[in-house]
C-alpha cells in the first residue's frame, strides 16, 4: 500500500466571533487531516462549525471572527521548481492568501450557485477571470481553457454557453459553472460546502458523480461539508462528525457507518430516513445545540445525551482511540476503560445490519 501524503493538517483550531450578545466560541479545538487524492466529509447539525472551519482554511472568515489559537498547515509544490512548500495559513497575510492560496491552491464550491455567480457578467468571463488574475494568461488562452472546463463539467454547446448569463441557466448548470470556476486554476484541494443543497435529487446525484469523476482525473483532495448522511455514504473516504465546534468522532466511512461509538453519531444515523422500519415516526435527537456564547461545562452534548455519565457534566472528554483501529477516534467518556458497557440502541443496530446487507 502506497504511503499517504498529508497535505493539510489542522491542530487545535479555535475561532470566536464578537457579537452584540458577547463572544461566541464557535470553533473549540478542531483537529483535522487531509491526504492527497482522498475525500473527507465534515458532518453535523447546522451551527456545529462545519462552514466556519473551511472558511478559515480559505481565509474568508467574517470581519467579526478571530482565530484565537491553532494552526492550519498546508503543503503544496512550487509550479516552477517543484520544491515542496509548507505554510501555516493562519500566519499568512490577506495578500499572500489571495495571491498564493485562495482559488489557486485551494478552491471552494458554495451551496447556492446564484450567490456565487455575478448576475451581470457572462459565465465565460467569470471562468476566465481567475486564470487571467493568477496566471496572467492571455484572453485567448483563458477562453480556450474555459471552453475545455465547460466540457469537463458536462456543459453541452460550450462555446455558445460562454456568452450566457447565470439567469439563463438551470440550477444544475449553474452549479456546474461554479465547479468549472473552482477548477480554473488547477487547485490541489476542492472544498464543497453542501454543493447539492439547492438542487433536486436527480441533479444532486449527477453533481456528486461529476465531482468524483473530476477528482479522479485531476487527483484532487476533496473536503465535503454536509448534514446529509446519504451524501456521506456516496463520497467519503473518511468522516469527521462535528458537534458544537469540535470533532467528536472521526474514522473511515465503514467505521462511522458500521461501528459508530459516539451517542451523537448514533443519533445522526438513527435520524436518517429508512424504508425498512416499523417505527411510526422518524427519530430526532432531543433538545437543541448549546449556545456557544456561554461557557460549556464538560461535554457539550451531555444535556441531549441519554447515555451521559456524571463526568460528562464536569469534564470535556479527550479523543480516545478505538481499540484495533489506527483511524477511529471518539471524544466520549463511554470509551474510557472504567466506563459502563453501554451499547448502541437496538433499533440502530438493526438498521446497520440492513445497511451491511445492502452494501451501503
Amino acid at each position: 500500500m502506497a504511503e499517504r501524503e498529508r497535505i493539510l493538517k489542522i491542530r487545535d483550531l479555535r475561532i470566536s466571533f464578537k457579537t452584540t450578545n458577547g463572544q461566541v466560541n464557535a470553533i473549540r479545538g478542531v483537529d483535522l487531516d487531509l491526504y492527497k487524492g482522498e475525500t473527507i466529509v465534515i458532518v453535523g447539525e447546522s451551527g456545529s462549525g462545519k462552514s466556519v472551519t473551511t472558511k478559515a482554511i480559505m481565509g474568508i472568515l467574517a470581519n467579526n471572527a478571530h482565530i484565537d489559537s491553532g494552526s492550519i498547515d498546508y503543503v503544496w509544490y512550487d509550479e516552477k521548481t517543484g520544491e515542496r512548500q509548507e505554510r501555516d495559513i493562519v500566519q499568512m497575510t490577506e495578500k499572500e492568501m489571495g495571491q498564493i492560496i485562495r482559488g489557486r491552491k485551494i478552491a471552494m464550491v458554495f451551496q447556492d450557485p446564484m450567490t456565487s455567480l455575478n448576475p451581470t457578467m457572462p459565465i465565460g468571463k467569470q471562468i476566465m477571470e481567475p486564470m487571467i488574475y493568477h496566471y496572467k494568461n492571455s484572453k485567448k488562452e483563458a477562453y480556450a481553457k474555459a471552453v475545455e472546463l465547460l466540457q469537463l463539467v458536462g456543459i453541452t454547446d460550450a462555446e455558445k454557453r460562454m456568452k450566457n448569463y447565470p439567469h439563463q441557466l438551470s440550477g444544475g448548470m449553474r452549479q456546474r459553472i461554479v465547479i468549472a470556476i473552482a477548477l480554473s486554476c488547477d487547485p490541489y484541494v476542492l472544498i464543497c460546502d453542501e454543493p447539492t443543497t439547492a438542487l433536486d435529487v436527480t441533479i444532486q446525484a449527477k453533481i456528486l458523480e461529476l465531482i468524483q469523476d473530476i477528482q479522479k482525473k485531476k487527483d484532487l483532495s476533496v473536503i465535503y461539508i454536509t448534514h446529509d448522511l446519504g451524501v456521506v455514504a456516496k463520497v467519503a473516504d473518511y468522516v469527521n462528525v462535528m458537534y458544537a465546534g469540535k470533532i467528536v468522532e472521526t474514522g473511515t466511512i465503514n467505521e462511522i457507518f458500521y461501528d459508530p461509538r459516539h451517542p451523537y453519531t448514533w443519533g445522526l444515523l438513527s435520524s436518517m430516513p429508512d424504508l425498512d422500519t416499523n417505527e411510526d415516526e422518524l427519530y430526532t435527537i432531543p433538545g437543541t445545540p448549546p449556545n456557544l456564547a456561554h461557557p460549556v461545562a464538560g461535554d457539550a452534548f451531555a444535556p441531549r445525551n441519554q447515555f451521559a455519565l456524571n463526568v460528562d457534566y464536569e469534564i470535556d472528554p479527550p479523543m480516545f482511540d478505538v481499540p484495533g483501529s489506527a483511524t477511529h477516534k471518539v471524544a466520549s467518556w463511554l470509551m474510557h476503560e472504567n466506563a459502563p458497557n453501554i451499547q448502541m440502541p437496538a433499533s440502530l443496530k438493526h438498521r446497520i445490519e440492513n445497511m451491511k446487507k445492502e452494501g451501503l
